[in-house]
């Protein structure tokens, strides 16, 4: 007997980390707390020099999305150091797997590298797949920053939805 699957019907968060750890977690903490998003999936995705932070990464992730009551499936994607083609074909994959499946897809952007972010972007972009969020935690200044998110006073950080601000989502 073949059983039916059922599609995903939640949210998928992919989230590019670089050289800073906190600025992943405390854009993830952002959209958490102020957008209200709760993520099935979270999947990370860096280049090879900054692998060995996946790991703290993803344990943070854990942390923090227990202490707003769920718990995330989490992954992890490494790429090869500043390979914009390859950044691009993988993370449209993923994006693409994960619309398949039903879910609804976040990106941000915040800690990532230019060629990852940039990767990322236009190939999204141009398969034309229906991103419902790129995140961004801005900072109006980046002065003793590396600490949580709660301890950085909220007047000098935004979190954005690209998305939003282009009017492409309401």
């Amino acid at each position: 007997m073949i059983h039916s699957v059922t599609p995903a019907s939640g949210d998928a968060y992919i989230t590019l980390l670089g050289r800073s750890t906190w600025a992943l977690i405390n854009a993830y903490h952002a959209v958490l707390r102020e957008k209200g998003l709760r993520p099935e999936r979270v999947s990370i995705v860096t280049e090879e020099p900054y692998a060995q932070e996946a790991s703290t990464a993803a344990e943070a992730i854990g942390i923090v999305s227990e202490g707003y009551g769920f718990v995330p499936a989490i992954g992890v994607e490494i790429l090869p150091e500043a390979d914009f083609v390859r950044a691009g074909q993988t993370i449209r994959s993923l994006a693409q797997d994960l619309i398949r499946q039903g879910f609804c897809v976040a990106i941000d952007i915040t800690s990532g590298r230019k060629v990852t972010v940039a990767g990322a972007l236009i190939a999204v972009s141009l398969a034309g797949l229906d991103i419902r969020h790129i995140y961004y935690l801005a900072m109006q200044n980046t002065d003793d920053v590396a600490k949580p998110y709660m301890m950085i006073p909220h007047q000098i950080q935004r979190i954005r939805d690209i998305m939003e601000d282009a009017g492409a989502r309401e």
